[in-house]
């Protein structure tokens, strides 16, 4: 990275949803847990990670916070959400939980050999990307040349 990290700093993503508890239902069939002190009858606090969440709101919720109109995610995408897993089998894995759970399919898989993705609308229309990196491309090229070349041409 050119710029550090900024330490403290934490995202919040709201997205609306029509039906709160059917979105949290769905969400907890992919291993997504939520944080009851941000939790209530109008929205939801999704732990993403560390220092990131996804505030699934009520679209009564989200219409107090947003100054424009509200999209519907089925039309013109305006965001893709991405997030990561640690494993290649973990991307087929919250893949399928998301089809069981009543999501569908965006995109088959994408592999890129140092990337493996899988894609699926949620139950309100939201594209949602899950992808494992392997961990010598995050840190630049170089080093993930070296491992490949360590791997494909061993001694």
């Amino acid at each position: 990275m050119t710029n550090p990290a900024h330490a403290g700093r934490m995202l919040f993503l709201n997205i609306p949803v029509a039906d709160l508890e059917r979105s949290k239902a769905f969400f907890a069939k992919l291993a997504f847990g939520f944080d009851p002190k941000f939790t209530d009858e109008t929205a939801a606090c999704m732990l993403v990670g560390e220092q990131a969440f996804v505030m699934l709101l009520s679209r009564e919720k989200f219409a107090e916070f947003a100054k424009l109109p509200m999209a519907d995610p089925t039309t013109p995408t305006l965001a893709l959400y991405c997030f990561s897993v640690s494993s290649r089998d973990e991307v087929d894995a919250v893949s399928a939980a998301a089809l069981a759970a009543g999501g569908s399919e965006a995109d088959g898989p994408e592999d890129y050999g140092f990337m493996y993705s899988r894609s699926f609308f949620d139950l309100d229309g939201h594209g949602w990307q899950v992808m494992w990196m392997d961990p010598a491309a995050e840190q630049g090229p170089e080093a993930f040349s070296a491992s490949t070349q360590d791997t494909e041409n061993p001694a």
